[in-house]
């Protein structure tokens, strides 16, 4: 299997291509649209066609490169069926499944940070979005996020995975690549909550600043960055 995680130093955006080998479909999980051409160099040097591209929710720090891939590649633009993104052409439901040759890729609904958000599970590798990150969890105080609907999509799906899923982040902003689902359960703190409660006391009170063009950002995403 091929699998590539990229950087966007701007905005922390992890990207991620996956195929199932050189010369072979694959897809793109979420994309940065200022970094395309470099998508497009490497698929070109892994002789690779893009098929499609996953966004896991609709972003508010960076413009998605969908609709540009889209327009390069012919490549189907993917995300959950809640988005407010009318022009995505294949909108998936919570626990269908998308296809890449011989690899499967499934659909889970996990609202909180947005009321769109989900997440893909890939065998052992969970992208996560903005749900649950390393360390962290996905903000939930604008674009109908809900402390309640991440706390349910955290702790009753994605920390129900085996403690050995390897979770991939759409963001870090401390250096780190990968973790797991038990690391996190043990080490990351706002996991450290004995109720539901607890989660949306934390969640209410981080004071974090507003994203930078979140207004241009979000309007750009749900044309998928046309």
């Amino acid at each position: 299997m091929i699998f590539k995680q990229l950087f966007d130093q701007k905005s922390s955006t992890y990207t991620y291509l996956i195929a199932s080998s050189k010369g072979r479909e694959a897809l793109i999980i979420d994309p940065v649209l200022e970094n395309v051409s470099n998508y497009i160099i490497l698929l070109k040097e892994l002789d690779l066609r893009l098929v499609k591209v996953i966004d896991t929710h609709i972003h508010a720090d960076h413009v998605t490169g969908a609709s540009k891939l889209k327009d390069i590649t012919k490549c189907s633009t993917i995300m959950g069926d809640h988005t407010p993104a009318d022009a995505v052409e294949i909108k998936v439901k919570d626990d269908e499944y998308v296809n890449l040759e011989n690899l499967k890729i499934r659909a889970m609904y996990t609202p909180g940070h947005t009321s769109d958000s989900y997440s893909f599970l890939m065998n052992n590798y969970l992208f996560s979005g903005d749900t649950l990150l390393i360390n962290g969890t996905g903000r939930t105080d604008f674009q109908n996020g809900d402390s309640k609907d991440a706390y349910n999509s955290i702790f009753n799906k994605l920390l129900k995975l085996p403690d050995e899923t390897f979770l991939y982040p759409a963001h870090d902003y401390k250096g780190e690549k990968v973790s797991t689902i038990g690391k996190e359960k043990k080490q990351n703190p706002r996991l450290q909550v004995s109720s539901v409660d607890e989660y949306v006391e934390i969640m209410n009170n981080l004071d974090l600043k507003k994203p930078n063009e979140i207004d241009f950002n979000v309007t750009k995403n749900i044309n998928l960055g046309a």
